[in-house]
């Protein structure tokens, strides 16, 4: 075995849609960009403790359980980051842009009523010991929770809780995907009295917002087998909150304090970069009912005075729906 040490830069980690759910891919379609990445096995272990005439605490132990579960954290990017929100949303629909060009695609991301969302296979490429199977697979992979966050400064990002089937060694052939990125000045925030206002509203002055999906994953264990037999969806939920100066933007307060609902927007658009004939990449989140929290407002000596809000999103009966994403890219299908 090689001893060569390793750092961070150099593991990849790869996503691909199952065509059997359960069934590990073959290959990842595409390999994600990271800042942060903890993925591994796990299990949990009996352990024999029962008295047997003697001091000592413990005879043995063994597997009762065996998963893979792990975090990721990257930038959004106007490919990949579609196959993570397919996953934790449940279904897509793809329809040709009318850009004009024909290449430039509209995926449509929504919440799919079941229990079992799209699984993914996982991929781990470790160079740390070439030739030696140091790569795997994990099948039955869930996008557990996925969280949009916005910071001044920084790409628009995500993190994500994972969690799949015990891993099996195999070969992976890393690659570097060729994506866009968002950044601040790509972002509009918008609210709305309804879904159908939200094209005509004004965009409003956001600091940072963050938007997290939980698809409360829950492991189906069976008896004859240690490994999970399925990991199934108890229920979605969209929550978010936002920091914005307290200014113009005060009405927050008047419509948190009346519990009145409001359709939210976070528009991504790079417009640096054209795609097709007059396209951009992009990404739009719509939330059809929002309820906000009261807004709290820290007051310090010398700063600018803010005010930071939580919401919490709802199924709307007259629109159907909670929550729809629709990304716009050169992505023919997934």
């Amino acid at each position: 075995m090689s001893t060569l040490p390793i750092i961070g830069r150099q593991i990849q980690f790869g996503i691909a849609k199952e065509a059997t759910r359960g069934t590990a891919e073959s290959s990842a379609s595409f390999f994600l960009p990271f800042s942060d990445l903890s993925y591994d096995d796990a299990d949990d272990k009996a352990l024999d403790q029962e008295a047997q005439g003697v001091v000592e605490d413990s005879m043995g132990q063994t597997i009762v359980k065996q998963w893979s579960e792990g975090s990721v954290k990257g930038p959004i990017t106007d490919k990949a980051f579609i196959l993570l929100l397919y996953s934790i949303l449940g279904s897509l629909s793809t329809a040709t842009d009318s850009d004009g060009s024909g290449n430039v695609k509209d995926h449509t991301v929504s919440v799919a009523q079941t229990t079992q969302p799209q699984s993914l296979t996982f991929f781990l490429n470790d160079p740390a010991a070439t030739g030696d199977a140091q790569d795997y697979a994990f099948a039955l992979g869930q996008i557990a929770t996925l969280e949009i966050t916005y910071e001044q400064g920084k790409f628009i990002a995500y993190s994500a809780t994972l969690r799949a089937k015990k891993g099996v060694q195999t070969n992976v052939t890393p690659a570097t995907n060729s994506e866009n990125r968002f950044v601040d000045k790509h972002a509009i925030f918008k609210l709305a009295s309804n879904l159908s206002g939200l094209g005509a509203a004004s965009a409003m002055s956001i600091r940072s917002f963050s938007i997290k999906f939980d698809r409360m994953i829950d492991d189906d264990m069976v008896l004859g087998n240690a490994g999970l037999n399925d990991l199934l969806s108890k229920g979605f939920a969209v929550t978010g909150q936002l920091e914005a100066r307290w200014d113009s933007e005060a009405s927050f307060k008047s419509f948190a304090l009346a519990g009145t609902a409001k359709a939210l927007r976070i528009d991504l658009q790079n417009t640096d970069v054209t795609i097709g004939t007059s396209a951009h990449p992009g990404l739009t989140i719509d939330l059809a009912k929002v309820v906000f929290s009261a807004p709290t407002r820290p007051i310090k000596l010398g700063d600018i005075v803010t005010q930071q809000l939580n919401f919490k999103a709802h199924y709307s009966t007259g629109d159907s729906k909670m929550v729809t994403a629709k990304g716009v890219n050169l992505q023919a299908s997934y």
